[in-house]
Parts: structure tokens; C-alpha cells; sequence
């Protein structure tokens, strides 16, 4: 099976589902920093281009996908951006229309999980039925999918021809009945107990244990402010040997191996890890496709 990635990003879907065994042979995206960690990771071919460009598709079109996978940039619908719907928004849109142009076998679409709040969200879902998809959605809870991290994604999947719900009872095989914890995934890698983790807002804790999952990894990774005042909820006292985590260390958080070369601007790289897919969560997805694709349908 052949896949596209767009919207890429750094490439954590792409490295979740060539884990899987699916063949990725392209990816789009916009960002030049996000690229370059794509390029220094993966040998199929990486494309610096903005997907509303009106040769986007026929690009697209040329590498003959069975299946197109990715996650529009998700500032727009997050709980930590505006909560409105900008420009950013409308790209759920074109990746929409990418797709019923395209018209692969499947896709895969990947998102915060508080974009059912929004109105483009219905808009893509007719879009793709009336082209002939049967879609399912869902909530997953990333430290259910391997990832030592509760980070919780709408995940969209479509097939040609299939009825709607084809895929509810996919999304849940495999699932662990229990989340990640850090010390489950990383032993003591780490090397300490607590760590720290900057938070949105002072109203929210910012010490976690090794023994729970990690709060969601977002774009931006701060040093323990001096004044830095306790949370109730604080697992520990930062005084009581807390530091903040590097950026690989953040990697590994979201699943990315050792092996993933991460170059760049700090700053930027960060930006990057915070908005990857999982790859251990985008492997569920993936092996779920190809565990569906090799039996009669179930829908």
C-alpha cells in the first residue's frame, strides 16, 4: 500500500506507518524547518510547497496513492490557540478537497480533539461521502497507543465504497487496557524521579512523576521560572531535584527513537516535536488499515 503524507510536518505519521509496513513515497508541507528534520529522517522525497497552490493536487496525483494521510495545522482548533476558526482552519478544507480530487483508497486525517466543535469539520465529512467515502471518527488517547504521553487526537478514517462506522470496532483492537506511564516506555532514562514541564497557564501543575504519562508535549519548552510558584497538584517540590526536559528527551515523550536526527533551530525543533503526530500512535492506525485491508469488510 502506498501512501502520501500531507501537512507532514516533521514526519511523525509517516514514521508511525512505514513502522507498520506501509510504503510512504512523498510528502508535502509548508514549513521549512519541519522539512529539513523530514529530509535528515526519511529517503523518499520531502516537497517544501503550500498544499492551496493550484498544482498541489496533480504533484499529489503523479505518486498514485492508495491512501493519503495527514493532520492540517491544528493552532485554530487547539485549546491553546484562538478558539476560532482562521486560516489555519480552512486547511481541513483543502485537505478535503485534495482528497476527493485525488481520490485515494483510503485516508487518514489527524486532529486535536476539540475540532468536532467547529463547523469545518461537517463540511469535510460531507465532502468526502458525497465522493464516495464511508468514514469513522474517533477520540484516541495516545497512552493506550504505546506513547508514555495522555495526549488525546480526532482521528478520521475514510474508505472508497464502505458505509459509514466500517472502522469503530478497528480503532479499539490493539488498545492497552492501561496508559503509558514515562517509566514504562523510558525505564529510568531519564534519571530523575520529577520533572518539569512548562504549563499553559499557572493555574495548571507543572511537576509530573515518571510513574504517569506526561501531559501533552506542546511547541514550547521553558526552564523553571525562579519565581515559579507550587501547584497543588505538583507531584514534587522543584526544589527536590526537578529539571526541565531536553528536547530529545521531549522527542522521546511524543515516541520518536533515539535515531531520530533532529536539526535545526532549537526553538523550531520544538515547534516540531510539539506538533507531530505520535508515531506509536500513528502505527495503531496504521496496522488497524492493513489488519482491515487483508479481510472481507465489516462494514
Amino acid at each position: 500500500m502506498k501512501a502520501v503524507d500531507i501537512f507532514s510536518g516533521c514526519g511523525g505519521m509517516t514514521l508511525g506507518f512505514e513502522q507498520a509496513g506501509i510504503d510512504v513515497v512523498a510528502a508535502f508541507d509548508k514549513w521549512a524547518p519541519a522539512v529539513e528534520i523530514y529530509r535528515a529522517n526519511f529517503s523518499h522525497p520531502i516537497f517544501e510547497k503550500d498544499l492551496c497552490d493550484s498544482d498541489s493536487i496533480e504533484a499529489i496525483e503523479s505518486f498514485e496513492p492508495d491512501l493519503i494521510i495527514g493532520g492540517p495545522p491544528c493552532q485554530d482548533y487547539s485549546i491553546a490557540g484562538k478558539r476560532q476558526q482562521g486560516e489555519r482552519a480552512n486547511l481541513t478544507i483543502r485537505f478535503a478537497e485534495i482528497v476527493t480530487s485525488v481520490k485515494p483508497q483510503w485516508v487518514v486525517f489527524e486532529n486535536v480533539y476539540n475540532i468536532e466543535r467547529f463547523g469545518t469539520l461537517p463540511i469535510m465529512k460531507k465532502m468526502l461521502r458525497e465522493a464516495g467515502y464511508g468514514i469513522s471518527c474517533t477520540i484516541l488517547d495516545a497512552s493506550r497507543c504505546g506513547v508514555p504521553q495522555a495526549r488525546k487526537r480526532f482521528i478520521l478514517v475514510g474508505l472508497l465504497g464502505a458505509k459509514d462506522g466500517f472502522f469503530d470496532n478497528s480503532f479499539v483492537e490493539g488498545l492497552s487496557d492501561k496508559q503509558m506511564t514515562v517509566r514504562d516506555y523510558l525505564g529510568d532514562k531519564l534519571g530523575t524521579q520529577y520533572y518539569y514541564m512548562h504549563p499553559r497557564s499557572y493555574a495548571r501543575r507543572a511537576v509530573f512523576s515518571v510513574d504517569e504519562p506526561s501531559a501533552t508535549i506542546r511547541g514550547i519548552n521553558r526552564p523553571i521560572p525562579a519565581n515559579y510558584k507550587p501547584h497543588h497538584a505538583d507531584a514534587a517540590a522543584v526544589e527536590d531535584g526537578v529539571r526541565a526536559l531536553t528536547t530529545k528527551e521531549r522527542s522521546y515523550l511524543q515516541s520518536f527513537p533515539d535515531s531520530f536526527q533532529l536539526p535545526g533551530a532549537k526553538t523550531n525543533v520544538e515547534l516540531a516535536i510539539g506538533n507531530a503526530v505520535p508515531p506509536s500512535l500513528a502505527k495503531h492506525i496504521a496496522k488497524q488499515i492493513i489488519a482491515y485491508a487483508k479481510g472481507p469488510f465489516k462494514s
